[in-house]
């Protein structure tokens, strides 16, 4: 399946110089009078070499086709986390790489989507919201509600958010897991 390199996102897989490559990032850019491009970030998944390169928009890739399974989080052992099969039980080890900065938001039984490739994992997708307990931010100040002031707030796997100062510790709220967003209390 042909799809252009400004529909490419981060997370597919795309066939492109004999072999499987994952989009790590795309960038579009438009400089004045000029066509724009794209500027993408591939990995290969086989030798994990990263190139950084500059294509058309309208450009063509034939999309890789990935084994896409729901996996249940568990634990994390430093390097590795492991998820498991929820149907078949099977637990596998994901790199902590692969889950890199959003690993503040994993919980415990949290649904991951994992791409597969041979069996061995490629990219992992968190659900767009999860819900983290409060458990460190500084007490609520008096005259602070008539303003719109926020405060930090430490949540359970160490994510940082801006909440509203009426949010205490122990309190459970909903987070954007793509822009580390406060989205209200659950």
């Amino acid at each position: 399946m042909a799809i252009k390199a400004i529909d490419l996102r981060r997370g597919m897989a795309v066939n492109y110089k004999n072999g499987i490559w994952v989009i790590v990032n795309n960038e579009k850019v438009a400089k004045g009078n000029w066509r724009s491009y794209q500027v993408i970030q591939l990995k290969n998944i086989q030798t994990g070499q990263c190139l950084e390169e500059r294509f058309r928009t309208d450009e063509g890739f034939d999309q890789a086709m990935l084994d896409r399974k729901p996996m249940e989080y568990l634990y994390s052992d430093g390097q590795h986390h492991i998820v498991m099969d929820p149907n078949s039980y099977e637990q596998i080890e994901l790199p902590a790489e692969l889950i890199g900065d959003q690993a503040v938001y994993l919980t415990p039984n949290i649904q991951l989507d994992v791409a597969l490739v041979d069996g061995k994992p490629v990219t992992v997708d968190l659900p767009n919201t999860v819900n983290l307990k409060v458990v460190d931010t500084p007490p609520q100040v008096k005259g602070a509600t008539a303003t719109n002031q926020n405060k930090e707030a430490v949540c359970e796997g160490g994510a940082r958010i801006r909440v509203p100062s009426f949010v205490e510790n122990g309190t459970v709220v909903k987070v954007d897991t793509r822009t580390g967003e406060y989205l209200g209390r659950v």
